[in-house]
């Protein structure tokens, strides 16, 4: 028996029409029931809370709470770097810029992290340099900013989650010290051994180096050294500091020459972009965000610059916030951030579309009680239901990501938290609570 086609048209349109009200009905009875979990936990009441819960199915908001007020995002800045990287980078790092004349090699810095970084540990551009046999030159000035972003901390210069910015940055812009046995310590790079100095007025305590702030003079106390130490110190950076470290790892004179880069300079490509990228989301790597908008600003002009490529990347890319971000740095370091809530999920619903392949992208993201910085957030499993971002300064604590739950959905979250005076530990064990709680019954 075979229906007319006016009855058919209606068939489908009942189907069609029952779908979307189920969709709806379900997205309503979620809302409600996440709505209840917020209003009845006594904490949250105690400080500034944003939340927003978006089913990428349907393309819906399906949860709000004050999810267009701005928020401190921390490292949760780290998921808009991330986004313009996608967009602008190629798939292999530019390492360096250059040029060869007559008998000379002159090169200019990129912004790329990872020439010798301690993880990605790409050694392209060392490798080309090595094997240059002519004269090399290190053409400093094409970074137009400050070596700290705005905003940041400056009591914070020595410590290791916040490295200087500069236009060729080597090995993290750090000095790792590590125990070498008979109470003594290895420095690498080994350049700044002769800058390491006892403090022989420090007889007592932990053995820690500090360094000076404006120099690179590093002390440290007349105390033993134990077995396992290791630390890493920022270095101070300069263009002649450059041409050391660099001269003393490759074995090779380098020279200062100030010249603007040409227009016909050629680029030395390197490390896998995804490897960096990847790197700089699980452990939550500030330096590796800061020079990462470096390289997008060298895709777009002469002049490496945090700001330009900021400027760059919302005008042409992020149209479809609803709400525009206050952005000033790469990392999360500096309190000037301000993102709402709402547009943290569209900003990795984004991402979600742009790298198309969920394993791939829940690969380079830190996963609930498996890796990263969400490791110890939520309890160890085989198979993890939350990939995603955390962003942690004094009285912030944020997590932005995907849940996914024990019916098979996806949907996006964030979850921001602000101006708390309770234990960290208090705050991140709530907002664990409540997306397990969205995993457990949805």
């Amino acid at each position: 028996m075979f229906l007319s086609h006016s009855k058919t048209a209606f068939f489908f349109a009942l189907v069609l029409a029952t779908v979307i009200f189920t969709g709806c009905s379900t997205n309503k009875m979620i809302s409600r029931k996440v709505a209840t979990t917020f209003d009845n936990s006594q904490l949250i009441k105690q400080y500034q809370v944003g939340f927003a819960l978006y089913n990428m199915e349907d393309e819906k908001m399906i949860y709000q709470k004050d999810a267009d007020k701005y928020f401190t995002p921390a490292s949760n800045t780290k998921l808009f770097t991330f986004y313009a990287s996608l967009k602008m980078l190629p798939e292999t790092m530019p390492a360096l810029k250059y040029i060869e004349r007559n008998d000379s090699l002159i090169f200019w810095g990129t912004g790329d992290p990872s020439f010798l970084q301690f993880a990605v540990k790409d050694k392209s551009a060392y490798n080309f340099l090595l094997a240059s046999n002519k004269k090399l030159f290190f053409a400093p000035g094409r970074y137009s900013g400050n070596f700290f972003g705005d905003g940041w901390t400056w009591d914070d210069y020595d410590y290791y989650y916040q490295p200087e910015i500069t236009e060729m940055p080597i090995m993290d812009n750090m000095v790792t010290s590590n125990y070498a046995g008979q109470n003594k310590i290895s420095i690498t790079p080994k350049v700044f051994e002769p800058c390491f100095e006892v403090d022989s007025t420090k007889k007592t305590g932990n053995f820690q180096v500090t360094r000076e702030f404006l120099t690179n003079q590093f002390h440290y106390p007349a105390v033993a050294v134990k077995p396992g130490y290791n630390q890493q110190n920022p270095y101070k950076t300069s263009a002649q500091t450059t041409v050391e470290v660099l001269s003393d790892t490759l074995h090779k004179h380098i020279e200062i020459i100030n010249l603007k880069i040409p227009a016909n300079a050629k680029t030395l490509y390197g490390a896998k972009r995804d490897s960096v990228l990847k790197h700089m989301l699980l452990p939550s790597d500030n330096f590796m965000a800061e020079h990462l908008l470096l390289v997008c600003s060298n895709q777009i002009g002469d002049t490496l610059s945090t700001v330009k490529a900021i400027d760059y990347v919302t005008k042409k890319y992020l149209s479809f916030l609803p709400d525009k971000p206050k952005w000033v740095d790469g990392s999360g370091l500096s309190r000037m951030n301000l993102f709402t809530p709402r547009d943290m999920v569209y900003i990795l619903d984004s991402i979600y579309k742009q790298v198309n392949n969920p394993a791939k992208l829940f690969d380079m993201l830190p996963a609930g009680g498996k890796s990263g910085t969400l490791k110890n957030a939520y309890p160890k499993t085989d198979q993890p239901f939350v990939y995603g971002k955390t962003g942690s300064l004094g009285g912030v604590h944020n997590q932005s990501g995907y849940v996914i739950t024990k019916k098979g959905k996806t949907y996006i979250y964030s979850f921001m938290n602000n101006n708390f005076v309770k234990p960290t530990a208090e705050v991140r064990n709530e907002m664990v609570r409540i997306v397990t709680y969205i995993h457990d019954n949805f």
